[in-house]
C-alpha cells in the first residue's frame, strides 16, 4: 500500500531539495516523507518548490537519525551511486519497486536517499538490507536527490500498476523473502537491538576482541539482513544469545573459584 512507503532522506543541505522531493512523491501517490536531520526544515523555498504538494512537507516528520526514520520498516532499501568497501546485496530500480509493493502490502517500508554532496555513508548503508542504484551516463552520472526520488517513486508506482493490471504468481516476480510469509517479519527497530545482544554476546564469550572487531559486525548485519528473520526466528537467535552468555558466565565463575 502506497500508505506504508516510506521516503526518508538524510542530512538534506538545500530546503529546495526537500520541496522537490514532496513534489515527486505526490505526482506518485506517496505521502509518507521522513527527514533525518535536514539542515534547514520548514522552509519558505521548500513549500514554493512543493508546487501543490505543501500537505506533504506539513506532515513530513523530523527525527534525529536514521534508526529512528526505519524503526518501525521491515524492509528498508538505501539508494547509494557508489560501489563500498564490503558489496551488498543489490537491486535495480524496477526490483526495488516491486519488493516494495509485495511487502508494503502488510508493513512499513523505506527508501532512503543521502546528502547531496557525497550520498549515505557505509554505516547508514549498513542499516539498509539492499541497497538500489539508478544506472546513468558513466560520463556524466550526477542525479539531483529529487530526481532519484522521482525515479524510484516512479517505479513503486508502476510495480503497483502492473501488479493490478496482469497478476502474477508472487513466486515469478521476486526472491522467496518478499513473499508473503507465515510468521510478521522483524521491523528495523528490533533488529537494531538484535545486532546489539548479538555483538555483546560475541564480546561474552570472548568471540570478539573489543580493540580489533575487524568487520565482523558489518558483515553479520549483510547476513541477518540477506535472511530477514520473521518474529519467532528472531526469539529462537535471542534465546540462543542469551543462553551463550549464561554458559560464559558460569565458566568464568568456576574459572574464578579455581
Amino acid at each position: 500500500m502506497f500508505a506504508n512507503i516510506r521516503i526518508v532522506l538524510v542530512n538534506t543541505t538545500l530546503p529546495a531539495n526537500i520541496g522537490a522531493a514532496a513534489r515527486a512523491m505526490k505526482t506518485m501517490g506517496l505521502t509518507d516523507l521522513c527527514l533525518v536531520d535536514p539542515k534547514v526544515f520548514p522552509s519558505a523555498e521548500a513549500t514554493s518548490l512543493a508546487s501543490g504538494a505543501s500537505d506533504v512537507l506539513a506532515s513530513a516528520r523530523v527525527v534525529a537519525t536514521l534508526e529512528d526514520a526505519v524503526a518501525d520498516c521491515s524492509l528498508v532499501i538505501g539508494a547509494s551511486a557508489r560501489s563500498r568497501t564490503i558489496p551488498w546485496p543489490m537491486m535495480d530500480a524496477r526490483q526495488a519497486g516491486e519488493a516494495l509493493r509485495i511487502e508494503s502490502e502488510t508493513q512499513n517500508v523505506a527508501l532512503v536517499f543521502g546528502r547531496e554532496d557525497r550520498g549515505l555513508t557505509n554505516e547508514e548503508l549498513q542499516r539498509c538490507h539492499y541497497h538500489t542504484c539508478i544506472p546513468s551516463n558513466e560520463e556524466y552520472g550526477v542525479l539531483n536527490v529529487a530526481a532519484a526520488v522521482q525515479v524510484l517513486a516512479y517505479e513503486v508506482r508502476m510495480a503497483h500498476l502492473n501488479a493490478d493490471a496482469q497478476p502474477v504468481p508472487e513466486e515469478n516476480r521476486m526472491p522467496v523473502q518478499f513473499l508473503r510469509w507465515d510468521e510478521e517479519v522483524v521491523p528495523h527497530g528490533d533488529m537494531e537491538r538484535f545486532y546489539t545482544h548479538f555483538e555483546q554476546m560475541l564480546l561474552d564469550t570472548g568471540f570478539l576482541a573489543p580493540d580489533n572487531p575487524r568487520q565482523l559486525m558489518a558483515r553479520a548485519r549483510r547476513l541477518f539482513g540477506r535472511v530477514r528473520l520473521d518474529r519467532i526466528e528472531y526469539n529462537m537467535w535471542r534465546g540462543i544469545f542469551t543462553r551463550l552468555q549464561e554458559i560464559a558466565a558460569e565458566l568464568a565463575a568456576v574459572k574464578k573459584k579455581d
